[in-house]
């Protein structure tokens, strides 16, 4: 089973898109900081990270930095999910580290589909 990290701290958003991709037959793991996301990625060792940008004790752009500065995690594929929708904003994600970027409100097919992508290139990458 593909197991997803969500690192967010809004209660609502976390919520939701935790049962929308546990009904698609995601198991899903949880961080209400970036911090705390940084340490169950590297505890867990999740298929994805979804990366809100905008969190508490450690943004998201550092939380993306950190996790892909470590050897032992920095394959894991990290999306940025954010309500900073502008072209600078993606650029910031990316530079940081992101391998995806996608703007709230998230549109559940839209980010099913940039999730499915995103593990098969990594998949492909890692030879599995």
């Amino acid at each position: 089973m593909t197991r997803i990290l969500i690192v967010e701290d809004n209660d609502l958003n976390r919520d939701m898109l935790s049962r929308r991709l546990t009904r698609r037959g995601f198991q899903v793991i949880v961080a209400v900081d970036g911090a705390a996301g940084v340490e169950t990625a590297i505890r867990e060792r999740p298929d994805l990270v979804l990366m809100d940008m905008s969190l508490p004790v450690m943004d998201g752009w550092q939380a993306t930095r950190t996790i892909k500065a470590d050897p032992t995690i920095s394959a894991i594929p990290v999306m940025a999910l954010t309500a900073h929708a502008m072209t600078e904003d993606r650029e910031r994600a990316m530079a940081a580290g992101c391998d995806e970027f996608e703007t709230k409100p998230v549109d559940i097919d839209r980010l099913l589909s940039k999730i499915e992508t995103l593990l098969n290139r990594f998949r492909l990458a890692a030879g599995s």
